[in-house]
């Protein structure tokens, strides 16, 4: 062994990294015969280059898949490329070039830095969405569902830049103008393809209960994403008119304080209501511009509130009451039905703008001592109460209010119970070039016809290409859009919007376990064998959309006889942020830190170490430099130890890691030998303990890494201090580092297992298991505190009672000091850790 004081990464990491690639080390097959274990991080938009992010997340993974394969497991770790989407497509025609260029250019680059990480990918499972051998089976789904009802056409709205003729995406309205010519966008009506996800919209929100495995914010956020309401749906008629504006509400008890209802400014029936009245103008005008508006303001701004008369009244069916209707600009077609029957005394929102255009207010739910006079309010009370008001209902609480006034309804026949929710059906049209083509056909004899399978895929017109080399939208390519009616074979066009890139996204998981398959999208029996995902990893900001539509597609794979499972992910992680200077890491900041850059300073092993050790993964975590280097000198420090105890690993057989009888030691042993080899002992258990269970149970690895460096810290130390260490606890020491360390710094510990002389590699090794009855400690050291501040510390037996703990401390002549002229109020003992003497 090199006796240099710092190892050479450079060497061991080609090393290792080309001996896994030749070995094939991580390619894996269904073994009925062992468990599997599926892990898997969110695959990487090719941008052109990895980040801390990447590097964080893909660590993670790798620790995992590590740890599961030395417990046994059959794991599989694959990886791909989402490959798909607006960002290729954006920076290729700033660049001249082709999305399918630039995109597998960056795979391949992104590629060669992923592999210079050393994680263990069955890279023979990879793949990249944007190739037809991928989206040729998605197109096969698509038919399926439409087949079935869950692929629908119907007229939405859309952004519209008239200068480029095309539709932009919503990233791309820039303070309402196109990101390209910058010119104004204005809301244009046309057909796009939906899928009917609100059909599973109960399934999806009842089946989170069975998600054990996935953080409760998570579940959370899905569970307000569906937003289920129970609620009363009923109709105002219009007055003079034939015409119902149909509302739902979570608040029937309030439905004698409705003062006026307020519609969306897409509603349907808006040009029927205005027709003919002297507000017509008036109120295309505000509908187009509030259309507008909400095409330019983020989401998150909101707007100010407002709004105008439509000229026209509907009535209340419980009172006959005249409401007048308005149109405001916050209210969304997208949720309920587009209707709000507006209670300003109840709800703040229409009470600012009951307020604003001067509408009546009208208390009709009280509490307590609450207001009496509606010109007294100051805000809506919107909580529970007595009904004041509220004809018949007067005098009743609310829940009971609600069913009575529920019941009223069906009775007269005017309305019903209803449950609704939040979650609309997906919109997964794009009218771009870089996405899956929709294998749809418009012939004009024959109407919609779906693509026959025989012809998928439908291909991208991958050479069609304007002068400067850049890409044609598809509704500009006249090639691709004429074509050959299937049925009749006459003249026919082709469909040339593109799918939503989170349709690729959320089925990938399940094409990793059969990636080769030719004739379905998936082979059944190897999907039966690895789904569902054991371990999915993966930055919270996915945690609605991406995972929600996962969920989706999982069933309807299920359905159309795919798969047998209902759920994709058993287990979720959702990572933090990596920041620098308090803010995420990002080119506009100026801010990334490059991993290419440490790695070649460092190595790999250094820099996964850091990203792993800096915090729990769970938090974000804030770039360090001197955290890069103390992972350096750590790593750097095991290496030293070996060299420096290399007679340690002479001996031809291999310890036990478990070894559990220094006592035993050759020769007589002073009490002080005895019992620094005891100490090496337990606690080289101990930390085998503690990393197990901060894999196992929240995925600390900084508390595990924490324990190896105490680990080793104390082998040092005692190994230093007279030689007195037996070879063979030492060498179990160091055996036992680098087993534990060997999922988050493989090179390092692969290479060093090596030169210590065992013959089999390291990853092939079980995990190190651990003696309860070793790891406990002899001695305990308590704290002892007079009033929260420590005054004493006590050194006592391992499982002495807490009676006993509190008779020492009291006995204790130190303490005895602060507390002989005071009145003991209460003394607080905590197990094994301090007492604290309250006076």
């Amino acid at each position: 062994m090199s006796m240099d004081k710092k190892y050479d990464f450079k060497t061991i990491e080609h090393k290792w990294q080309g001996i896994w690639a030749d070995q094939k080390s991580y390619k894996v097959q269904e073994n009925r015969d062992k468990e599997k274990y599926f892990v898997l991080e969110m695959f990487p938009y090719p941008s052109g280059r990895i980040h801390m992010g990447h590097v964080r997340n893909y660590s993670i993974g790798d620790v995992v898949a590590r740890y599961k394969r030395m417990q046994g497991y059959n794991v599989m770790h694959p990886m791909g490329w989402d490959a798909f989407g607006l960002p290729a497509e954006n920076a290729a025609l700033k660049r001249n070039t082709h999305p399918a260029a630039w995109t597998h250019d960056n795979i391949d680059y992104m590629r060669k830095q992923i592999k210079a990480m050393g994680l263990s990918y069955d890279w023979d499972r990879e793949f990249a969405t944007c190739t037809h051998e991928y989206y040729r089976w998605e197109q096969q789904i698509f038919l399926e569902m439409f087949e079935k009802g869950q692929a629908y056409r119907k007229e939405t709205t859309v952004n519209w830049c008239q200068d480029c003729k095309t539709v932009l995406a919503r990233e791309q309205v820039i303070d309402g103008t196109c990101w390209r010519c910058e010119q104004s966008v204005m809301p244009r009506t046309m057909h796009g393809w939906f899928f009917k996800i609100t059909d599973y919209a109960e399934e999806l929100l009842d089946d989170l209960d069975k998600l054990q495995g996935w953080p409760e914010k998570v579940i959370t956020m899905q569970r307000n994403w569906i937003g289920k309401s129970t609620g009363l749906a009923c109709d105002f008629q219009v007055e003079d008119s034939k015409e119902k504006i149909k509302i739902f509400t979570t608040r029937a008890d309030t439905i004698f304080g409705v003062t006026f209802m307020s519609l969306a400014a897409e509603h349907p029936l808006i040009n029927t209501l205005i027709s003919g009245q002297k507000q017509e103008e008036e109120v295309r005008e505000f509908v187009r511009q509030t259309i507008i508006d909400k095409q330019r303001k983020d989401n998150k701004q909101g707007l100010d509130k407002k709004g105008v008369f439509t000229g026209r009244y509907c009535l209340n069916p419980f009172n006959g009451e005249r409401i007048p209707v308005f149109v405001a600009n916050f209210v969304l077609i997208e949720y309920g039905t587009g209707a709000v029957m507006a209670v300003p005394a109840h709800d703040q929102r229409d009470f600012e703008f009951a307020f604003k255009y001067n509408i009546p207010v009208r208390t009709v739910i009280k509490e307590g001592d609450g207001l009496s006079q509606d010109d007294d309010m100051v805000s809506a009370y919107d909580g529970d109460g007595v009904l004041v008001n509220s004809g018949e209902f007067t005098g009743m609480e609310s829940n009971d209010a609600k069913t009575a006034i529920i019941a009223y309804a069906e009775k007269h026949k005017f309305g019903e119970a209803h449950i609704t929710y939040r979650l609309r059906d997906w919109g997964i049209s794009r009218q771009r070039y870089w996405g899956t083509p929709i294998p749809v056909i418009y012939c004009d004899k024959c109407g919609m016809i779906p693509v026959p399978t025989e012809q998928l895929p439908v291909r991208l017109p991958g050479t069609s290409e304007k002068e400067d080399g850049t890409c044609v939208p598809l509704h500009q390519q006249n090639d691709f859009i004429t074509c050959q009616c299937p049925k009749c074979d006459g003249e026919a066009k082709r469909e040339t919007d593109t799918m939503d890139t989170f349709v690729e996204s959320s089925w990938y998981f399940a094409r990793y376990t059969s990636p080769e398959e030719k004739n379905a999208p998936l082979d059944r029996k190897k999907a039966l064998y690895w789904l569902p995902v054991d371990q999915y990893i993966g930055g919270v900001e996915h945690a609605i959309l991406h995972l929600l539509y996962s969920r989706f597609f999982t069933r309807v794979l299920r359905d159309l006889g795919y798969l047998d499972i209902s759920e994709p992910f058993t287990n979720l992680l959702t990572q933090g942020m990596v920041t620098k200077d308090g803010a995420k890491m990002s080119k506009s900041k100026g801010n990334v830190v490059d991993p290419s850059d440490l790695i070649k300073r460092y190595g790999a092993d250094t820099t996964r170490l850091f990203s792993l050790f800096a915090a729990p993964p769970e938090r974000d975590l804030e770039w360090n430099a001197q955290g890069v280097e103390g992972a350096s000198r750590f790593l750097n420090r095991v290496y030293r130890l070996i060299c420096e105890n290399s007679e340690c690993f002479n001996c031809e057989q291999q310890a036990e890691v478990t070894l559990s009888s220094p006592d035993k030691a050759r020769g007589q042993k002073t009490d002080q030998e005895i019992k620094d080899n005891r100490d090496l002992d337990r606690k080289i258990h101990q930390t085998i303990k503690k990393v197990t269970e901060s894999i196992e149970n929240n995925f600390h690895f900084n508390t595990a890494i924490s324990a190896v460096m105490e680990l080793v810290n104390l082998t040092g130390t005692l190994r230093d201090k007279e030689k007195n260490i037996e070879p063979t606890l030492i060498k179990t020491a160091i055996e036992s580092t680098l087993l534990l360390l060997y999922p988050m710094v493989p090179h390092f510990c692969a290479e060093m297992w090596e030169i210590s002389g065992h013959k089999t590699e390291i990853e092939k090794m079980d995990w190190p298991k651990f003696s309860s009855d070793i790891a406990k400690e002899e001695e305990l050291t308590i704290v002892v505190q007079i009033n929260g501040k420590v005054r004493s510390r006590l050194c006592v037996p391992a499982g002495i009672s807490s009676a006993q703990v509190e008779e020492m401390a009291l006995s204790d002549t130190r303490i005895g000091q602060f507390i002989k002229d005071k009145t003991i109020k209460k003394v607080i003992v905590v197990k094994g850790k301090l007492v604290n003497i309250v006076v």
